[in-house]
Order: structure tokens, then sequence, then C-alpha cells
């Protein structure tokens, strides 16, 4: 077993879900804490230093610069250390499966199996004759980022092992709850201390990303007018009945079931609430400034309109700003960033493409920051489901990479700039 591979094994089965309905705190679960001891005893025995895991299980540390790159520009490399609560991740049991072509089985549920054909997921038919971790399939598998932490915390052993190989200063940075929009956001960069950094949280190997939505979190509040319904001609005011009309006036074909590519969406994420009072919660999306600012408008228009024939108040919209578009904030200076991780793509064979991530990362809040940091593939697919699964050759050719790619900055000229 290859050290990636290990640790990959290692790491899933450690539990570490976010949880949405407890986002005042950091960490939102406990249990992401045993996620950050592990990983910064597993820092200090590849031999960083500096190693912490802080009380919101953010977790550091510092590979030194090899010989010669000393005075270079430090490199953050990043991932997460949440898995998503989209589907259950509690007791993670990873396998590996020697993929013969047709359906992947991850496992079997109730008699049925839990599969992935290559139909849904065309790569599979470059991976037959391979080695492919799926979880049993009542979980996901959370490759989504264990992936990306196994692959960063392998390439770090590789360089303090083999001290010729060429690197600036590594600062490694595993941050909890991206998935459900908080990440990097408490992370201390002027204490990390780097010019550029990467996470390393996408899906195929390839891509790189440094476009991504931006993206808000909409809260639209109903309050109805209850009488008991025997006398309630012309008085009761139902708040059901507002938020499916409020719902019928977002634009269906703007939804994520039929966009792709470029195009933004709203998307609505959750409904509670009853006859008097409904909470609807929305989130917005899309790449360009313009139309994601008509998108916000569109919410409060939508309550405009309704509060006209309903009565003022009965609708109301809150809207929180979660991430923007990293590529508003990368400059030319920034561009050996893009071009040092096309580079690295094609000397370990893989053909590279530059992909509008539809979603979120770390490197978007980083960014932001004034960090730039674009995103790059760990290979894993179908995240945030029971069927996820990732080649372990993804894995392992991820390592390759990163070597390539943080060499870059300890000889190419933009890194001594």
């Amino acid at each position: 077993m290859s050290d990636v591979l290990e640790r990959f094994m290692r790491y899933v089965q450690v539990d570490s879900s976010s949880d949405p309905g407890n986002d005042g705190v950091t960490p939102s679960t406990p249990c992401q804490h045993d996620m950050a001891r592990v990983l910064a005893d597993d820092l200090a025995a590849i031999g960083c230093r500096d190693v912490t895991a802080d009380e919101h299980a953010y977790v550091t540390g510092v590979l030194d610069a090899s010989a010669g790159a000393e005075g270079l520009p430090a490199l953050v490399l990043c991932a997460h250390i949440d898995s998503s609560p989209d589907a259950p991740a509690h007791g993670v049991r990873p396998h590996v499966v020697r993929y013969e072509g047709g359906p992947l089985v991850a496992g079997v549920v109730d008699g049925e199996p839990v599969q992935t054909t290559p139909d849904q997921v065309p790569d599979l038919e470059c991976f037959v004759g391979q080695d492919i971790v799926c979880s049993d399939g009542t979980t996901l598998l959370s490759a989504d980022d264990k992936a990306g932490v196994a692959e960063i915390m392998a390439l770090l052993a590789r360089l303090s092992a083999n001290p010729e190989l060429p690197h600036p200063a590594i600062k490694a940075a595993f941050v909890p709850d991206e998935e459900i929009g908080h990440g990097a956001e408490l992370l201390d960069l002027e204490a990390l201390g780097a010019r550029w950094g990467y996470t390393v949280d996408g899906e195929a190997l390839g891509e790189l990303n440094f476009e991504c939505f931006s993206a808000s979190e909409a809260t639209v509040r109903i309050r109805g007018v209850m009488v008991h319904p025997g006398s309630a001609k012309n008085v009761m005011v139902n708040a059901i009945t507002v938020a499916a009309e409020y719902q019928r006036m977002i634009p269906a074909a703007e939804r994520p079931e039929h966009t792709e590519g470029r195009e933004g969406y709203y998307h609505p994420t959750d409904i509670e609430g009853t006859a008097s009072e409904v909470t609807l919660t929305y989130i917005l999306r899309d790449f360009d400034a313009e139309g994601f600012a008509r998108r916000e408008k569109t919410m409060h228009d939508v309550a405009g309109f309704l509060n006209a024939r309903y009565g003022e108040g009965t609708v109301s919209v809150s809207i929180r700003e979660q991430y923007r578009n990293m590529a508003e904030k990368f400059g030319p200076g920034d561009r050996c960033l893009v071009d040092y991780a096309l580079e690295a793509n094609r000397e370990v064979g893989i053909e590279p493409v530059l992909v509008p991530a539809r979603g979120g990362t770390d490197g978007a809040q980083l960014t932001f920051r004034g960090l730039p940091c674009p995103n790059i593939a760990t290979g894993g697919y179908n995240a945030h489901s029971v069927r996820e699964f990732i080649p372990v050759s993804s894995l392992e050719v991820t390592v390759d990479l990163l070597e390539r790619l943080v060499a870059k900055f300890a000889t190419g000229p933009e890194a001594v700039a």
C-alpha cells in the first residue's frame, strides 16, 4: 500500500462531518477536533515545525525550504478536514475494488447494489483494470476532501525524506467547516506568512479552477395571518400558500437541474414552517458580478411584489454573502500559479483543463483575503454521495504532480521576483 493510500484509508475512518445547524460555532462538530489531532500528530512525525491544532480545529505546520530556496516566498497547501453533511458520513468503511468494467459497485444495501455506471461517470472507462476506493455504500467516502489532505501529507512526507527535492517553505493548512461555508475564514494569514497558495479540493484529474461561483445564502421569511378556517374569507393569509407563490416566481429555468457551465442558478435548499409562518432558504450562484447582483435583486423584487398583494411585512428577505469569484482578485503577477499548475499536470502525463468551479473552495475566500489560491484536482468522483469513489492511481499521481508543482516555486523566475 502506497503512503498516500495508507493515509487516505486511515483519515476517512475518522468521523469529521460538519453540521450546518450549528454554524455559529467553529468547528460545528466536536469530532473535527479528532481529525485535527490526528493531522497535527502526523505533521510532527513528518518533521514539520510550528505545528498547531487550535481551539477551532485549524491545523498548521511548516516544512522548511530545501537547500538554496530558503529566501523564496513560502507556499500554502490547503485542504479541509470536514466531510459533507449531504450524505451519511459517520462510520466510513473504505475498501478497494478491482474495477473490471461495467457498473462500479460500492456495496449492497437492503439487497440493492449501490453502484455507479459508465453512463453516469464516463471516466470510469479509463479505470478498467485499476484499483478504486469506495465506501461500503452506506456512507460517503469523504474523498472530499480527505483525498486532498492525504495527498498533501504524502507530499510533505516525501519531501522530508528526500531533502534534495527542491521546494520553498511549505505552509500546510487544514481547515474545518468548508462544507458549510466557513472553511478558511479564521485562518491567520499574517501568522501563516505566505505569498501564494493552492487548495487541493477538486474532482477529476487535470481540472484546475481559478474561477468559481460568487455565492450568497438567502433566507426568506413569510408571516401569515391566521384565523379559524371557518371564518377565514378575506382575512387569512396562509404562509404556505405565499411560500408556494414565492417559489413559482423564481425563474424556473435557472435552477441547478437546468444549468451547466457558466450558467448561474437559484437553488431552494430548505423549507420549514406552518400556515402561520414559513422560512425558505436559497443559495444563489453566478460567475458574473452583474448577474450575481441581479439574482439578489430578484429575491427582493419578488418579496416586494407579494408584500404589495398581501400586506407590507408579509415577506422579508435577508442575504448573507458566502464567497466571491476568485478570478476577480487574480492579478497579472499571479498568473504563474496557473501556468505552473498546467505545466505540472502535463509533466505527469495529464492533459489539464481550466474549469470554472460550479461551487466554492477555501481558495475563493483566501484569494479575497489577499492570498491568491487556485484549486487543484484530487481525482475523486461523486462527491457528497454514497457513490463517491477515487482511483488509487489518482491519489498517487496527484502526489507526483504536487512534487513537480512545488519545485517550480523553488526554480522559476516568478518565485524570486
